[in-house]
């Protein structure tokens, strides 16, 4: 039988990131928050919202609406329709799913937008929602929300690796380094990282500056062919290679590792690259436990040398591994689902020129990874992509 052999992206641009600016409260629902990323999508772009014939949704808030209800709401009529609900991990799915639309000619043009509204009673009802099977294992033992997964999940990883809390700080610290170049990040000050130590305990051994901060907002960007790209005169960038995975290692007791682990030799393959070749990373950053599950199973170290890593490696916009230069959700907040589509924004930004004084040095090639839908133990989904500037 002949090996199997993934399908490139060839053809494939990636144009106009947006951002609609976060806020820590808002009143107004999810579907606001879509229509005016869709709204900044068609200003940017110059193209007829009548022409965008392709959709892809990710948001927590928007229930009991799906993206269906979003076209009629947004006056879209399309013939190629996804509703992503896989939180981090969306903005890589959603960039896979619409590159296969453009590829087969199922859409011309992909909005691909997440959003999410935060007030009090959103959040309760997400938290409370977001997992009957989470939820269900651990409110009995007085436990529940992300803060305690992800503590149980840091300690496990300390004890079998041998990372310290300064390891972790490590990464919160320079994010906050890298926000403070973005005009969009909720955090404006400095944090050092005798502050990052000294902060308030959260959940053992989770501190403040551990947890990312819920917000409202919205991201997108556009996918369709380069040479449409081209012809409205876009910057873009092109799709090197993409993979996703749900439920991997579901035989570890406590997760250690994730998903990219499994297809990162299919991703760095279809890109014809290797780790050495990439010139920063965005990764997913609920937790710093899990930025530095990226750096091991997307191949930059071995499992277990994250925390040296991360000791012996500048992590900011200007250092020798530039990660998460937008400053990431720890430093920028996270607007819901939204959250999975941050990495993805910043390297279109920092690959057509639009990152400011931020921007990567000379950056030709990208890393963007998703991780989403935590359980107790676990989340269920990754996903990564390498994105090229385009020439």
């Amino acid at each position: 039988m002949a090996a199997f052999r993934r399908q490139g992206y060839e053809g494939v641009a990636v144009a106009v990131p947006v951002t609609v600016p976060y806020r820590r409260y808002a009143t107004e629902g999810a579907h606001w928050f879509l229509g005016q990323a869709l709204r900044q999508l068609v200003e940017a772009s110059g193209i007829d919202q009548r022409q965008i014939d392709g959709l892809t949704v990710s948001s927590f808030s928007l229930g009991p609406d799906t993206a269906v209800g979003v076209t009629q709401h947004l006056g879209l009529s399309t013939r190629w329709l996804d509703h992503i609900p896989t939180g981090g991990a969306s903005g890589v799915m959603a960039l896979r799913r619409a590159a296969r639309a453009v590829q087969a000619g199922d859409a011309n043009v992909v909005a691909c937008v997440a959003a999410d509204t935060n007030h009090v009673d959103s959040f309760r009802q997400t938290l409370g929602g977001f997992s009957h099977f989470a939820r269900d294992a651990t409110y009995p033992y007085g436990a529940g929300g992300p803060n305690s997964v992800f503590a149980m999940i840091t300690a496990n990883y300390m004890r079998t690796y041998g990372a310290v809390r300064e390891d972790f700080g490590r990464i919160a610290v320079s994010q906050r380094t890298n926000a403070l170049r973005n005009p969009n990040a909720l955090f404006k000050k400095a944090l050092t990282l005798d502050e990052y130590m000294g902060a308030k305990a959260v959940s053992d051994p989770l501190h403040l500056f551990d947890c990312v901060m819920p917000c409202a907002g919205a991201d997108a960007f556009l996918v369709m062919s380069e040479s449409r790209a081209r012809d409205l005169g876009l910057r873009f960038v092109q799709v090197r290679g993409a993979i996703e995975r749900h439920n991997a290692y579901a035989d570890d007791p406590i997760m250690v590792r994730g998903g990219w682990r499994m297809d990162r030799d299919d991703l760095y393959a279809m890109a014809a690259a290797q780790p050495g070749d990439v010139d920063f990373i965005q990764t997913y950053d609920d937790y710093p436990v899990v930025v530095m599950m990226h750096f091991e199973d997307l191949g930059f170290c071995e499992k277990g040398e994250g925390p040296a890593f991360v000791r012996e490696r500048t992590l900011t916009w200007d250092g020798d591994f530039p990660n998460n230069t937008s400053g990431g959700q720890l430093s920028v907040g996270q607007a819901g689902a939204a959250g999975g589509f941050i990495g993805m924004v910043e390297a279109i930004r920092q690959l057509t020129g639009e990152a400011g004084a931020r921007s990567v040095p000379d950056a030709r090639l990208g890393m963007v990874c998703g991780f989403g839908m935590v359980t107790y133990d676990r989340c269920l989904c990754t996903g990564a992509a390498i994105l090229e500037a385009a020439e």
